[in-house]
């Protein structure tokens, strides 16, 4: 079995073929691609992580971790509470003068989330991610290499470096950012470019104590979890706290044009802001807000410039993927970018659970892409429309984007999608209620599709048959079906099989009995022609196989317990239900025989040769009591199994036949309350007059699933 066949959606192994990791390069090592680290390393991969810089005195603000990024960080194995994140308790916006505007407590709210909305340091997610990334324990491996810069990408597993080393890897992913090399490698994207969104920000940090110490700007941050927006036309302020509540992070979004930043490329946080600058920004606002923006060190204040850039066509080609800003860069109006990147993370790292074949790879990539690309790029939007300046444009549900964001567990959501892929690469899977839950495994297939090993089952069929009333079995067929010879006499068997050793059951196995009348003909509308043993009823003490056989095949399958005794040269069978036994049956005087290679079904001594075994499947219309379409079927045609077909998709072997000296067979219909489900049936059984013709015990090795089954139309 092929591990594409046997691995499980969450990336688990069905244990018949030994996972092989893939090697895996991932460009950049920030928040984005750290994760990717992480994720695939839980499926057991091998990963190289590739970072420009050495990772020195790094600096760097706080970070929103909504609830759709912080369960996934669970995930991982990380609990941003105990680094000192900060839960988010309270969301107020208010005018520049202070006016408010609105106060959401969101403690009283959080339960309608998951998981927690907390407010992070991201120096200290950044390092923890590296350090689970990179622990010495734990499935797969991750090597980090600093001071890696690539000069550029190739789709098919390649990346050359600046200091001219080439790479080789089953999978590349880049995760480098709004400055994306990795991003340029895909066809269609060259002439794609980030552009300013004509806003920028100044951002830093500072000790909380240093505003409460002041009477004029404790007010705006004397509540802990407290995320405050001072909303102004065209700039704002964003304030709250992290590190335990005792660090403040201030955002300060505004328009490009006012601000100047010295040495400053484009995105990089490290731009050196100026203090004078943003006051002067902020002029007119209240005394309060400008006391606080004063009190920010002129030596740790950065601004940047806040870009855009339009849709890429592809996210992935061959075997190159582009997680986080190199895919879809964010401007911050909705905390958003770094959720996106972990969300981006987790659905790859998803699509390559252990053993995933390397020529899977390219249409793997592709399959995260169509998992991400409409929800990334659909909250890239919101995050647009959210930081339009006040006023402009039509008023906004915010409520309903952060409920969109809030309630998505990317992890859940890949694995579906990964599952469904999965079943639609094999179509003839057989499907079954529940079938939410996908393909449904039996006796023809496994979970994956894979056919079902018969060679160590067993078999004992004991079988009495008979002579009987032709027009008593005439009434136990469906109209349109006759016997096939214009004989008076007419033939049908009783028959048990004891299947054992079945693959598809855990090693174990279970009973059928049914009534078999032979020499039965019918003809479609196309006038062909089809002779056989047509099937009434069957008996079956198990629910897996009578709900497989009634829904997949359409054999008329009831239950009743089944209880076979064997002592000496005689066999017994007692049928019955809750207790209550309607049917006696045995064979005595058994005698060994020799038997022929294989077995087929026996015919009854007529001219008549049965092809195959013919039922009739019949399933109601739902509908309530009294309707019209309680009257109609939403199912009702007929199967039909060839017994040659049988004999070349089986394995079968006869090991011994004994035949029986006498049998007895004894029908006790007992009546509705002993038998509330199957009176109806025993009733019509106990009718049928009984001259035994043969009698014998078959047993054997190996068994059919009835695979060959058609539709007789």
């Amino acid at each position: 079995m092929s591990i594409s066949n046997g691995t499980f959606a969450n990336g688990t192994s069905n244990g018949e073929s030994k996972p092989t990791p893939l090697k895996i390069l991932i460009v950049g090592a920030g928040i984005g691609g750290l994760s990717a680290a992480i994720f695939l390393r839980q499926q057991g991969h091998h990963v190289t992580l590739l970072e420009q810089s050495r990772f020195a005195n790094e600096l760097g603000a706080a970070v929103h971790m909504a609830p759709n990024a912080t369960g996934l960080l669970l995930r991982m194995g990380i609990n941003l509470e105990d680094l000192g994140a900060v839960p988010c308790k309270i969301l107020s916006q208010s005018l520049p003068d202070l006016k408010p505007m609105f106060e959401v407590p969101l403690s009283r709210s959080a339960g309608r989330w998951q998981h927690q909305w907390l407010l992070a340091h991201r120096v200290d997610l950044h390092s923890e991610l590296k350090k689970v990334a990179t622990a010495k324990d734990g499935p797969g491996s991750v090597q980090l290499r600093t001071s890696s810069r690539v000069a550029s990408v190739g789709t098919q597993g390649i990346v050359n470096l600046e200091s001219g080393e080439t790479l080789e890897a089953d999978v590349v992913v880049g995760a480098d950012g709004v400055h994306s090399k990795s991003r340029y490698a895909l066809p269609g994207s060259q002439g794609i470019k980030t552009f300013g969104s004509g806003k920028s920000a100044f951002r830093f940090t500072m000790p909380r104590s240093r505003a409460l110490e002041d009477p004029l700007t404790k007010p705006l941050i004397e509540r802990d979890g407290h995320l405050n927006i001072f909303m102004g036309k065209d700039r704002r302020v964003i304030v709250y706290p992290t590190r335990c509540n005792e660090v403040l992070n201030l955002n300060c979004i505004h328009p490009t044009s006012e601000s100047e930043a010295k040495d400053q490329k484009a995105d990089d946080w490290q731009s050196s802001g100026n203090l004078e600058k943003m006051l002067e920004v902020y002029k007119g606002w209240h005394p309060a807000i400008l006391r606080l923006l004063g009190m920010a060190d002129n030596e740790t204040l950065k601004v940047w410039d806040l870009l855009d850039m339009d849709q890429l066509p592809t996210w992935t080609d061959g075997r190159l993927a582009l997680i986080g800003d190199a895919a879809h860069p964010f401007t911050p109006h909705q905390g958003q970018g770094a959720a996106q990147a972990i969300e981006d993370a987790a659905s790859l790292g998803c699509v390559l659970p252990a053993g995933t074949p390397l020529a899977e790879v390219p249409e793997r990539l592709k399959l995260y892409e169509r998992c991400r690309y409409e929800r990334a790029s659909r909250i890239q939007e919101y995050s647009r429309l959210i930081g339009k300046d006040f006023g402009s444009g039509p008023p906004l549900d915010t409520s309903r984007h952060t409920d969109e964001n809030f309630g998505h567990d990317e992890w859940h959501h890949t694995s579906q999608k990964l599952r469904a892929w999965q079943w639609a690469r094999k179509p003839a899977l057989y499907r079954r209620m529940p079938v939410t839950f996908g393909p449904f495994p039996g006796p023809r297939q496994d979970h994956f599709g894979n056919a079902r090993d018969w060679k160590d089952s067993s078999f004992s069929t004991a079988s009495i048959k008979f002579k009987t009333s032709r027009t008593l079995l005439q009434n136990l067929l469906p109209p349109g079906f006759k016997f096939a010879s214009a004989d008076t006499n007419c033939y049908a068997s009783f028959s048990l099989s004891s299947l054992g050793n079945l693959e598809w059951l855990g090693g174990h196995g279970y009973n059928h009995f049914g009534l078999y009348i032979h020499g039965i003909e019918y003809t479609n509308e196309n006038g062909e022609k089809v002779t056989g043993t047509y099937l009434p009823v069957l008996f079956e003490n198990l629910a897996d196989p009578i709900i497989s056989g009634r829904e997949e095949l359409g054999m008329p399958k009831v239950y009743s317990s089944l209880d076979v005794t064997r002592v000496a040269d005689t066999w017994r069978l007692t049928a019955g239900w809750m207790g209550n036994s309607f049917l006696d049956l045995s064979l005595n005087g058994l005698e060994t025989k020799p038997s022929p290679d294989q077995v087929q079904q026996s015919a009854a001594p007529s001219t008549v040769t049965d092809e195959g075994m013919i039922f009739h499947k019949f399933i109601p219309t739902t509908g309530p009591d009294g309707s019209k379409e309680r009257d109609q079927a939403d199912v009702d045609y007929f199967g039909f199994v060839s017994y040659m077909d049988e004999a070349k998709t089986g394995f079968r072997r006869v090991e011994r036949t004994l035949t029986a000296a006498r049998a007895e067979i004894k029908f006790d219909a007992l009546d509705w309350k002993k038998l509330p489900t199957l009176h109806h049936i025993v009733d019509r059984l106990a009718e049928i007059p009984i001259e035994v013709i043969e009698a014998k015990l078959v047993e054997g090795r190996g068994g059919n699933d009835l695979r060959s089954v058609r539709k007789l139309c």
